[in-house]
C-alpha cells in the first residue's frame, strides 16, 4: 500500500507527486530478548511462545532422549504431534542433558548473553545440577529466571509433583464448576497452565522493567495456583467478610438473571448475558415479557438471581420456538448480549474471528499449511508475529552451538559425553 499526495501546481505547472510508501511495522517489541525455554509440557513453555510471538529469539533446551512431552500431547499428523506445532512456534530447537558436565557448562555459555530463563523443575533441581540462581546470575548478573512449578519454590507442597489439574481442584475453580447435584467439574483442557503461562510472560516483562531501573535480574517464582485464584474473583473477599462460600449453579450466576445456555428450536445453543439491567430489560421486551421488569425484585441483579426460574422459562421458552439464525437477528436488532455456542468448526469460520485475524496460516516444511491461534493481541506499530511453527526435537542443536562460538570438535565431544 501507497500513499499518494494529491497532484500540486508548481509556478503554473502540475506535478504529481511520486507515492509515498507507507511506513514498514516496525520490528516485534521484543526484537532483540534472549530467551532460553528449558520447561516442558505446557505453563512455561506458554510463557516462552508469547515472548517468541513478540521478537524474542527463543531457544528451546530438551534432553537429547526424553523431549519435552508435550510434543506427545493430543492427536498427530503423519507422527508429528500438533501441539507441539502451536506450542513450539517461533523457538529454535537444541539437546542438553543439563545433568552432565558439557550440558551444564553449555548451558552457563548460553546464559552469558541471555535476558531469560524458563524452567520448571521440581525445586532444588537446577541446584542439584549446580545451575541454581546463585551459578545463574555470577555469570550474568542481568539475568531473569522465571521458575513455573505447581505449588511454588516454597511450603509444605512445593516438592510434590504438580501439574494444572490439581491447581484448577486446589483453587476453588472445580468446586463452583458444575450443576448443583453433580460432581465438581474440571476442564477438558490446560486452563490452570494456560492463566499462569500468560501471568508468567507478563511477570518476566515486570522483571526486565525492573532491570532497566536497578540493572539487575531477579528470580520470578510462577506457583500454577495462584493465577487461576485470581482470575476466579472476590471469592476470599466474600469469605473474608460476609462467610460466603460460592456454590455450585450450573450456568446460572448468582449475580445475574437470566444468564445461561439455551436451547433453539433447530437444535442448536446460544448463550444470553444480562449483567447490565438496561439489557435485562431488552431481554425481557424482546421476549414479550415486559411486565416482569415492573417486579420489585427486577430491579437488580441478585434479586433477578432469586427468580431465576420465572425468567429462565420465559427465555427458554421464547427462545425454544425460534430457530438460532432468527434468534440471533432479534437479540442483536434489540440490542441484547446473546452469542451462538460455537464448537471448533465454527470458530474457523466465525466472522468476526475472521475480521480479527485469531486464525491465521503458518507454513511448515513437515506438513504445508496449518491455521492455529494467531498472536494474543494486536499492536498498531509494532506487531508480533508467528514466523514458523515447532520444529523437530534438536533441529537447531548445532547451528545453535556454533554460534555459541563452539568448535565442531567441541560439539562431536559433547555427543560423544551425551550432553546433546
Amino acid at each position: 500500500m501507497t500513499r499518494t499526495e494529491p497532484p500540486r501546481t508548481v509556478e503554473g505547472v502540475t506535478v504529481t507527486a511520486v507515492p509515498d510508501p507507507l511506513p514498514a511495522p516496525a520490528a516485534p517489541p521484543l526484537t532483540g530478548l534472549r530467551v532460553l525455554d528449558l520447561a516442558t509440557l505446557f505453563a512455561g513453555p506458554l510463557a516462552a511462545t508469547l515472548l517468541g510471538d513478540f521478537g524474542a529469539d527463543v531457544v528451546k533446551v530438551e534432553h537429547p532422549a526424553k523431549p519435552d512431552p508435550a510434543r506427545g500431547h493430543g492427536p498427530a499428523k503423519d507422527g508429528i504431534g500438533l501441539w507441539w506445532k502451536l506450542l513450539g512456534r517461533n523457538k529454535h530447537t537444541i539437546t542438553l542433558d543439563l545433568s552432565r558436565p558439557g550440558g551444564r557448562d553449555t548451558l552457563l555459555r548460553m546464559v552469558e548473553d541471555a535476558d531469560v530463563v524458563v524452567e520448571n523443575f521440581r525445586p532444588g533441581t537446577l541446584e542439584k545440577w549446580d545451575l541454581g540462581w546463585p551459578e545463574l546470575s555470577a555469570v550474568n548478573p542481568r539475568l531473569v529466571l522465571a521458575r513455573v512449578t505447581a505449588f511454588g519454590q516454597f511450603g509444605p507442597s512445593a516438592h510434590r509433583p504438580g501439574f494444572g489439574t490439581l491447581a484448577e481442584a486446589m483453587s476453588g475453580f472445580a468446586a463452583i464448576t458444575g450443576e448443583p447435584d453433580a460432581p465438581p467439574t474440571l476442564p477438558p483442557f490446560g486452563l490452570a497452565d494456560s492463566i499462569a503461562g500468560i501471568a508468567t510472560a507478563y511477570a518476566v516483562l515486570a522483571a526486565l522493567t525492573a532491570r532497566e531501573r536497578t540493572g539487575r535480574g531477579q528470580v520470578v517464582d510462577m506457583a500454577i495456583i495462584e493465577p487461576i485464584l485470581t482470575v476466579l474473583g472476590p471469592q476470599p473477599l466474600w469469605y473474608d467478610q460476609l462467610g460466603h462460600v460460592q456454590p455450585r449453579t450450573g450456568n446460572r450466576s448468582r449475580n445475574n438473571a437470566p444468564r445461561g445456555t439455551y436451547r433453539t428450536a433447530d437444535g442448536a445453543w446460544v448463550a444470553v448475558s444480562t449483567s447490565a439491567q438496561s439489557v435485562a430489560e431488552r431481554v425481557m421486551r424482546l421476549v414479550g415479557r415486559p411486565e416482569l421488569i415492573d417486579e420489585p425484585w427486577f430491579a437488580t441483579g441478585a434479586r433477578r438471581a432469586a427468580h431465576a426460574d420465572v425468567l429462565d422459562a420465559a427465555v427458554g421458552g421464547w427462545i425454544a420456538a425460534r430457530d438460532r439464525d432468527e434468534v440471533l437477528a432479534a437479540f442483536e436488532k434489540a440490542d441484547a448480549a446473546v452469542a451462538p455456542v460455537q464448537d471448533v468448526r465454527d470458530v474457523m469460520t466465525d466472522p468476526q474471528y475472521a475480521a480479527l485475524g485469531t486464525i491465521t496460516t503458518v507454513d511448515d516444511p513437515d506438513l504445508g499449511p496449518l491455521r492455529m491461534q494467531n498472536v494474543l493481541f494486536r499492536l498498531s506499530a509494532t506487531p508480533g508475529a508467528i514466523r514458523w511453527a515447532g520444529r523437530p526435537h534438536g533441529a537447531d542443536t548445532d547451528t545453535v552451538l556454533t554460534a555459541l562460538g563452539l568448535s565442531a570438535a567441541e560439539v562431536a565431544a559433547l555427543r560423544e559425553e551425551g550432553a546433546v
